[in-house]
């Protein structure tokens, strides 16, 4: 008997060494990078105070040019779809520092987003906007408003569905343009706020939604190889799929990087909301085709198959977007395979952590070199706030990771 306590002593001392050497050999220090990120929060917010002392809480930071230093603000409004992540990264913040000051600078800027669960959907963007803000501020203090808030916001994404598409359409405004109802891969991640509403007190039809559209997604948005198009087009009258197309990707048949990081982030979500086999395995084969194309620092070319590669603008955002996703995947899938993604994540976060990538002194940004709209020439080479957004996120499930704590709490 006393053997066999010895052994089990030593067995519990090689586990806690083993876990302590894992942190270790991350290759990121999380507490640097997330105070980093604490340092440019209160550089932004000072810098959105006016003369007075004043904050303008409807003026979200949205982007800033690579030849400037202070944020390009937009007003919160149904077509802004960046309005939520700002405080998402203000609610995230303050889940590390719990710093009341920043508490109540998120609990502003999320109060200016409530009117977005009073008015018509515009598009497919709810789930950016409200999820992001009022999500992450109910995970954080259970306040019963901001329940209601993403109840009603659900129940007005739904509105877009289609029963006989089987998808929710995304673009409303453009359906004439693409020449039927449009489903673009963003639309992905929209899904967590109904699967979150229908399990929370909301319509349980609102996850049947999210099913049908991720079913009908997996079908008809990927090539054979499994890269995703930025939009599939569905007839109108019959449902019956016309045709994939892109929008902000190089080509129909290119790997716009960020869209790929959508359904990366998508499908693994999809998965842990209904532990359906088929959405892990499809997870993990969008994220496969993905990883294996990626440049050394494992930030990707804007487009995978953009025709100037090296010489491309990098993404920074779908690299975030990526590392966080993958933090939660590789918890789901076992042995080398979830070690494997863990791995990548981490190499994601430490370019992303590199002085190369992080915005430092020049900006109040988190990150550099991040490209929103190359065939629009919009947001090239900038800080944009869904990179910063994704980034933090990915470090705190990153810190989560390592102390042995659940991801989503």
């Amino acid at each position: 008997m006393k053997t066999k306590g010895l052994i089990l002593v030593a067995c519990v001392i090689c586990f806690v060494l083993a876990c302590r050497t894992s942190r270790q050999n991350t290759g990121v220090n999380v507490d640097k990078a997330l105070s980093y990120c604490d340092t440019q929060v209160k550089r932004t917010l000072s810098q959105l105070r006016n003369a007075q002392g004043e904050i303008d809480y409807s003026m979200m930071p949205r982007n800033i040019m690579d030849s400037l230093d202070t944020w390009h603000c937009r007003k919160a409004a149904i077509d802004e779809w960046c309005g939520g992540f700002w405080s998402g990264i203000l609610w995230y913040n303050y889940e590390y520092t719990q710093d009341t000051t920043i508490r109540n600078e998120a609990e502003q800027y999320t109060n200016a987003l409530k009117f977005l669960s009073q008015t018509p959907a515009f598009d497919h963007d709810l789930g950016f906007l409200v999820f992001c803000s009022y999500g992450n501020g109910y995970r954080l203090t259970h306040n019963p408003e901001y329940k209601q808030v993403i109840l009603d916001t659900a129940d007005t994404l739904a509105t877009l569905y289609r029963p006989k598409v089987g998808a929710l359409l995304s673009w409303p405004r453009h359906v004439a343009d693409y020449g039927g109802h449009n489903v673009i891969m963003d639309n992905m991640i929209n899904l967590e706020m109904l699967f979150w509403a229908a399990k929370n007190g909301g319509n349980p039809y609102l996850a049947d939604i999210a099913v049908s559209h991720a079913d009908k997604t997996m079908k008809h948005h990927f090539q054979p190889n499994n890269m995703c198009a930025h939009v599939a087009v569905y007839d109108t009258l019959t449902g019956d799929f016309i045709k994939r197309v892109t929008h902000q990707g190089y080509a129909d048949e290119s790997m716009w990087a960020r869209g790929q990081a959508w359904a990366i982030y998508g499908y693994t979500v999809v998965y842990r909301e209904t532990r359906d086999a088929k959405y892990l395995d499809f997870a993990q084969k969008v994220t496969d085709v993905y990883l294996k194309d990626l440049p050394k620092d494992y930030i990707p070319y804007w487009d995978f198959h953009a025709p100037g590669i090296p010489e491309e603008p990098r993404d920074a955002s779908a690299a975030c977007v990526v590392a966080s996703a993958l933090l939660e995947l590789s918890t789901y899938v076992p042995g080398e395979k979830g070690d494997e993604y863990r791995k990548a994540a981490v190499k994601m976060i430490g370019s992303l952590s590199s002085n190369k990538y992080q915005s430092g002194k020049s900006k109040p940004s988190f990150l550099l070199h991040s490209t929103g709209h190359w065939p629009n020439g919009s947001e090239i080479d900038a800080s944009i706030i869904y990179a910063d957004y994704y980034y933090i996120e990915a470090l705190t499930r990153l810190k989560k990771l390592e102390e042995g704590r659940d991801l989503l709490i």
